[in-house]
């Protein structure tokens, strides 16, 4: 697979000013809880649950500034819509490391993507105790609202007043400190199916099925060879699929405590991604051996979908050329999007009876945050809605909503450029809806002109309409990573 090279694109003017999208990255520290007054446009009255945003609030301990964004503790945002109107209320989870760090003022825990404890390497030389940040994703599953970070357990909070409520543990199914991704996928026939990686030499992948009652109903490990380093995966009916990214892990330098354990991965360039294809259980194919096929891939963080077609499997990813290596002196606000290469959507296809692997480029647009319609999870589908560079070529901030139309290759764009800067975009069904784009894409995006954020909603259908809705916050929200949307209001 050739991505395309930043320098052999064409130039356009640049559609955002590096400040704005900096801007962004200051931390929220108020919690909020209030009534969304002014507001552009109507709410859609069916439109009827609530959105659910994770990300890092806090970007600073007391003024000390984080060496990169990921390493932020988390803080759920929450946006009821009901009766036409919409309620917002934001809080942080409150965490060991949260807790210990606000009543000392000071940072105390090493981040894994670069954060030290001041002192320089001798403070941090064989410290290995990792704040959990819970930062990652928030769901609500089985009656319970989860707060989730790939390298722990999730923390339980109330739904309504986002009270932290302590660890869950799904009736001692999980183990403290036992990994619980905060990728989760939602088979449409009721079952969430998620992952642990339990990285080494060989690293254990878990893969946990739970009913709509919370309940994990299936748990199984399976051990592969090499370091793993994997964000996403994906189900269809009878497999789970795992990207294994060509990374190697050197852990000296963190013991030593001259870099984090972030710092530590690096990209084995021209080196094959395998792909891992394990059976689910209760399926048709669960007593088939897993099987391990290899492609070049570059680096993946997400994926959009995969489902199957007879006795093949297509699965669409973002693709990046390489992961942007995280360096101990470098400033992540600075980072210099000309050169780094864009995420672009990639299309797998996979023959199971022959061990085959083809790819193909679906689009150069950069873009991430892919989102479908629930009910085509794990099947074939048509649209896919994510998160986009307003040019078409080059690298650059996320700043528009793109529908990608995979039957008849149209496209469709619905832009912020050039002050606001989108977030991980929602598609969300109207009830009783008949096509699978009939419903609404939700977003945040932040507004640099007026440093807030806006809950944005445009008409999936049809984007030429422009936004149907633009929600104004009284503030902004630093920029998130993964939500949800469900059907049940929480005021």
């Amino acid at each position: 697979m050739q991505i395309l090279e930043p320098q052999n694109q064409q130039t356009l003017a640049k559609s955002y000013n590096q400040e704005d999208w900096q801007k962004g990255y200051e931390s929220l520290k108020q919690e909020y809880d209030y009534w969304i007054d002014e507001i552009e446009g109507v709410i859609p009255a069916e439109l009827q649950g609530t959105l659910l945003r994770n990300g890092p609030g806090l970007l600073d301990i007391n003024g000390q500034r984080l060496h990169h964004p990921f390493d932020g503790d988390g803080m759920i945002s929450r946006i009821t819509f009901t009766n036409g109107r919409a309620h917002f209320r934001n809080k942080f989870v409150e965490t060991e490391g949260y807790l210990a760090e606000k009543k000392a003022g000071k940072i105390l825990y090493r981040g894994v993507f670069g954060t030290q404890k001041p002192g320089g390497w001798l403070a941090n030389a064989f410290d290995f105790k990792i704040k959990h940040i819970a930062n990652t994703n928030v769901i609500y599953w089985g009656k319970k609202l989860l707060a989730l970070w790939e390298a722990a357990e999730p923390y339980l909070l109330h739904p309504h007043t986002l009270e932290t409520l302590g660890n869950e543990y799904f009736n001692g199914v999980l183990s403290q400190g036992e990994a619980f991704s905060a990728h989760p996928r939602i088979d449409p026939n009721g079952k969430l199916v998620n992952f642990a990686i339990k990285p080494g030499l060989s690293t254990t992948i878990t893969i946990f099925e739970l009913n709509t009652n919370g309940e994990i109903i299936s748990k199984q490990n399976h051990s592969v060879p090499g370091f793993c380093f994997i964000h996403d995966f994906v189900i269809t009916e009878n497999y789970c699929i795992f990207f294994q990214n060509p990374v190697n892990f050197n852990p000296i330098p963190f013991a030593l405590g001259m870099a984090s354990a972030g710092q530590c991965i690096q990209v084995q360039k021209n080196q094959p991604t395998k792909i891992i294809i394990i059976p689910r259980k209760d399926s048709q194919a669960e007593k088939e051996e897993v099987r391990t096929l290899e492609t070049q891939a570059g680096f993946i963080f997400h994926h959009v979908n995969a489902f199957e077609v007879e006795t093949e499997i297509i699965i669409d990813s973002i693709c990046y050329e390489s992961l942007p290596e995280v360096e101990p002196n470098t400033d992540y606000l600075q980072t210099n999007f000309d050169t780094n290469a864009p995420g672009q959507i990639w299309r797998f296809d996979i023959n199971l009876p022959e061990k085959k692997v083809q790819s193909q480029l679906i689009d150069k647009r950069a873009c991430e945050f892919p989102t479908i319609h629930p009910n085509n999870v794990g099947k074939p589908y048509r649209y896919l809605y994510i998160a986009a560079a307003h040019n078409p070529i080059g690298n650059a901030p996320l700043q528009a909503i793109w529908k990608v139309d995979l039957a008849t290759e149209k496209r469709e764009i619905w832009s912020a450029a050039p002050r606001g800067f989108m977030g991980e975009p929602i598609f969300i069904p109207r009830p009783n809806s008949q096509q699978e784009d009939e419903g609404w894409v939700i977003a945040l995006v932040y507004d640099a002109e007026h440093h807030r954020s806006d809950v944005v909603i445009l008409d999936a259908q049809d984007f030429s309409k422009g936004a149907i809705a633009k929600l104004h916050l009284k503030h902004h929200i630093p920029y998130g990573l993964h939500g949800s949307f469900t059907p049940e209001t929480f005021i």
